[in-house]
């Protein structure tokens, strides 16, 4: 708008000035300058857009058209030149990072599965525990002619089912420390009578520990024993009664065996 205002003013100065068949020769001239102006503007653009689709041609020409190394680096070359576009040109390195990647997984695998086993060795299998007693008597367990194993049929805690009531024997279930303990206790009833028994806590045949008592100034008495036992699996405890003694007056189930296992052992 600014532009044709300028042209209005001038076009009247002109009329007034040198009259309107000048002012009509000087429009023409300035209409075929504008025109002349702007033709000259279209081929310059239209040359500078040949030139620059012209330059891109000849790269591409001498790009595919080279015959020495490519400096591709780790790039894959054959992909970037000579397959179709959209190709991965890293598809290479993609390859080997996802191999490597797997392998990586595939023993971080391993190792779990190697930690998952050596958690379940250790923590696995280890409630195994039992405590069991006498049945309750008025009478007298013994005297025998030989050692007899004392069987506790009362069973109040078995787990691991390690403890069999009818041999009044624990057979280890897996190899480990273990922890046993058993109380003998015998009660006469009469002054003066003999207060005489030995029990004896037994690891396949070999005595472990004992307890005894052999006096006629108490009438009741008991005592409690507990050591710490390694074993292997299938290896056998129980406690037995020496022959010629006896338990008396176990009215209250006081005898007691009891074992738990302490820890495990890894490699037995």
């Amino acid at each position: 708008m600014k532009n044709l205002s300028y042209i209005f003013i001038i076009t009247r100065f002109l009329k007034h000035a040198v009259g309107p068949t000048v002012t009509i020769y000087v429009l023409q001239i300035m209409k075929f300058v504008a025109v002349s102006a702007l033709c000259l503007w279209g081929l310059l653009c239209l040359c500078a857009s040949v030139k620059a689709v012209g330059t891109l041609e000849l790269m591409r020409d001498a790009a595919v058209g080279w015959t020495g190394v490519l400096p591709c680096g780790k790039w894959d070359c054959e992909c970037a030149f000579n397959s179709q576009r959209g190709c991965c040109c890293v598809a290479n390195e993609m390859s080997m990072l996802e191999d490597h990647t797997f392998m990586r997984m595939v023993d971080m695998w391993e190792q779990l599965t190697r930690l998952d086993n050596d958690i379940k060795e250790v923590t696995g299998n280890n409630k195994i525990a039992f405590t069991a007693a006498m049945r309750s008597r008025s009478d007298c367990f013994g005297p025998f002619t030989s050692n007899v194993p004392i069987r506790y049929y009362a069973i109040s805690l078995n787990q691991g089912n390690g403890y069999n009531d009818a041999l009044g024997t624990f057979t280890a279930p897996r190899a480990g420390l273990y922890s046993f303990s058993f109380t003998a206790y015998s009660n006469v009833g009469l002054d003066g009578e003999r207060l005489y028994h030995k029990v004896q806590l037994i690891k396949n045949n070999e005595v472990v520990a004992s307890v005894w008592e052999d006096n006629r100034e108490d009438t009741e008495d008991s005592a409690t024993h507990s050591v710490l036992v390694s074993l292997r699996q299938g290896d056998q405890v129980y406690v037995e009664l020496l022959s010629g003694r006896s338990l008396c007056g176990n009215t209250k189930e006081y005898n007691r065996f009891s074992g738990y296992l302490v820890y495990p052992f890894t490699q037995e």
